[in-house]
């Protein structure tokens, strides 16, 4: 089957549609509604999947619909048993505070993977930072660390790093991203804390007096759901799932048919949700269900849109400029607006057809390539909100809690300029070859910490006329 460059239309409408349709008074209510999302994500993507099992077979939506089905078992499992556990207590928000949070959080993110991280730590997050007016910047960088960057050193960190282990990787390979990961969460840490003290130097006087008089213990409810995590992550690492490339080929065993690592995870999270602490669920963390059933609605039409999205990149990965930094690019930016996951796994397969550039080779794959591949899928899913699952997540609670989240396109906008800069030092100074090109990262840090420092001055300032 031969796509041609019209067959990605459906999948950009859908795009189109999420950053457009909340921005436009005449839609927004319209579109605030679940059946409104359901619908656009149906009719765009339900014509698309008649087509492509006309054209392609049936083979081909059917593994999309495994992938969707795998993909939103792990996050509704991950948000209820995170949604069990609260971190009571409210410690004063200052940077230094809201910093340790985030830095907690990157962690996290490669042991309990990015949206078990997220969803654990975004509410208390949100709590601690209830008394305070400017929260956004909090919560963007939030996802750009705990809902992202934090999950490169296991696979269990980070869905595309996953699929990479499913092929062979070894499961200690991602530690030897460990300088990358230090850096790209040392540096976005840094810019955080010079923005928050800028942030916080603005706070109303009352605001800070009353986030200094409302101080009580940190203390943890529900820790008994950290079993359920467990299980979940067990389940993740070591279950079988529907084997779909055995039932397309022809030769399935029953077993194959069986979803035995879904059925673990949502088993461990109904065991959750009723056995769990229903204080520390309903009434500390006001548990809904909206923020699920927003990412669960939307992923629907992008799955089944960039099927052909896919497959058309597959057709002419051939013609493309490919080497370790275009690598990064690519699988980077298509990251960025495709769901990372497929991504990686397209560009993981597409590395080990690419001549050898010499060194050594990861299960097929030269590492070389491999780590512009798994720097790219991972760092660069939080460029938009649907570039990792628990993107639109984070923002879906924090709509919730009553802070004005950017829309699609105000959300890209400030990655443009927060994290963006960050990513293109990390790539002259570790991925690129020419010693020129890491002479301009090594300036682009001087330049990133200068305005940091220019940041943590202004607040200063601010702070001094204030008292």
């Amino acid at each position: 089957m031969q796509l041609q460059w019209w067959s990605v239309l459906p999948f950009a409408a859908m795009l189109a549609g999420i950053a457009v349709l909340p921005l436009v008074p005449a839609t927004t209510h319209w579109w605030e509604r679940r059946s409104s999302q359901l619908a656009v994500a149906l009719v765009l993507g339900l014509p698309v999947a008649v087509w492509m099992w006309v054209a392609g077979g049936w083979e081909i939506v059917f593994a999309a619909v495994v992938e969707y089905g795998q993909f939103i078992a792990l996050l509704l499992a991950l948000f209820i048993v995170s949604g069990g556990i609260f971190l009571k207590g409210d410690i004063e928000a200052t940077p230094r505070n809201n910093t340790v949070f985030l830095a907690i959080g990157a962690v996290l993110a490669s042991f309990v993977g990015t949206t078990g991280a997220a969803m654990l730590l975004i509410r208390p997050l949100l709590n601690t930072n209830a008394e305070r007016r400017y929260r956004v910047h909090t919560v963007l960088f939030a996802i750009f660390i705990v809902a992202n960057c934090g999950g490169l050193l296991t696979p269990l960190g980070d869905p595309p790093l996953f699929l990479g282990f499913l092929r062979g990787v070894p499961f200690t390979w991602t530690l030897h991203l460990l300088p990358e990961w230090l850096f790209v969460n040392a540096m976005l840490l840094a810019a955080y804390f010079s923005l928050d003290t800028y942030y916080h130097a603005q706070e109303p006087a009352a605001s800070v007096r009353l986030d200094r008089a409302e101080i009580e213990p940190l203390g943890l409810r529900g820790a008994t759901n950290f079993v359920w995590f467990l299980v979940i992550i067990l389940a993740v690492a070591f279950a079988p799932s529907v084997d779909a490339e055995a039932i397309e080929a022809g030769h399935a065993t029953a077993m194959d048919w069986v979803p035995l690592r879904e059925i673990i995870m949502l088993a461990a999270a109904g065991a959750s949700y009723i056995l769990g602490d229903k204080r520390a669920r309903f009434e500390d963390n006001q548990f809904e269900w909206g923020p699920i059933a927003e990412v669960a609605t939307l992923f629907i039409g992008i799955f089944l849109t960039m099927i052909p999205a896919l497959h058309y990149l597959d057709e002419v990965a051939g013609s493309l400029p490919l080497n370790q930094v275009t690598f990064f690019i690519f699988t980077g930016g298509l990251s960025s607006v495709l769901d990372n996951a497929p991504t990686y796994a397209t560009f993981f397969e597409m590395a080990g057809q690419v001549p050898h550039p010499g060194g050594a080779s990861v299960a097929g794959v030269p590492e070389v390539y491999l780590v512009s591949i798994s720097l790219g899928a991972v760092l660069c899913g939080a460029i938009t909100y649907i570039g990792n699952g628990p993107n639109f997540m984070v923002k879906s609670v924090a709509d919730s809690r009553g802070v004005e989240m950017p829309s699609f396109g105000g959300y890209v906008v400030r990655t443009l300029t927060r994290l963006v800069p960050v990513l293109a030092v990390m790539v002259c100074l570790f991925i690129a070859e020419p010693l020129w090109v890491k002479a301009v990262g090594g300036l682009g840090v001087v330049l990133l910490l200068a305005n940091n420092v220019r940041l943590i001055r202004a607040g200063r300032r601010l702070a001094l006329v204030d008292d």
